[in-house]
């Protein structure tokens, strides 16, 4: 029973992803921006669970290879897109494009291996890239739900909506980075894999 959970968590994060879009796009309610905040914290926190149960117990599956990475991408990427448009404002739309195409471009190269049978774990700049985009996201909702629910609570705005545009071109820059770093680390793999053929 216990090797079916992270399997169960990733179903559920899955299921929390449309739950996420609906809320902040199209829910029409005025707390529609807390409520989706406390989705995406509880998501995140059954994407730790996921992976901590997983390694603990060593259930891996070809489902959960798949969904678990495809559940983070939904969330993170509505996620950026949600504070990148109208009416939060508060990051450039082509952070959303930049991570968008390094996703892609990634999960590209994942499937091209992955018909090799060769799985490319996540290097320490992909997790450190996971990690800043949902704390990012995170703190941005919270502070616009905060700033909604207490009008005129923060004389600072100006200098935190700042704040959180510089901190997402640092997080563009980390991404861009760990992309790179699966592409050009993997030339040795292929080198490699080329000599033991």
């Amino acid at each position: 029973m216990i090797k079916y959970i992270p399997n169960f968590l990733t179903i559920l994060r899955m299921v929390l992803v449309p739950i996420f879009i609906w809320l902040i796009f199209f829910a029409p309610f005025a707390s529609r921006v807390l409520l989706a905040t406390v989705v995406l914290i509880v998501a995140g926190i059954t994407d730790y669970f996921d992976g901590m149960l997983a390694r603990k117990f060593k259930v891996v599956t070809d489902f959960g290879k798949i969904m678990d990475p495809l559940a983070d991408k939904m969330l993170v990427l509505s996620a950026l897109l949600a504070i990148a448009l109208s009416p939060i404002n508060y990051i450039s739309i082509f952070v959303v494009f930049i991570i968008l195409f390094r996703e892609i471009a990634v999960s590209i190269l994942r499937n091209y291996y992955a018909r090799k049978n060769i799985y490319l774990a996540a290097n320490i700049w992909g997790k450190l890239k996971t990690v800043l985009q949902m704390l990012g996201v995170i703190a941005a909702l919270v502070y616009y739900s905060l700033s909604q629910i207490i009008q005129g609570w923060n004389p600072h705005q100006k200098c935190i909506v700042l704040g959180f545009r510089v901190f997402f071109w640092v997080v563009v820059f980390i991404t861009i980075l760990s992309g790179m770093n699966y592409f050009f680390l993997r030339k040795k793999d292929r080198e490699k894999s080329g000599n033991e053929e």
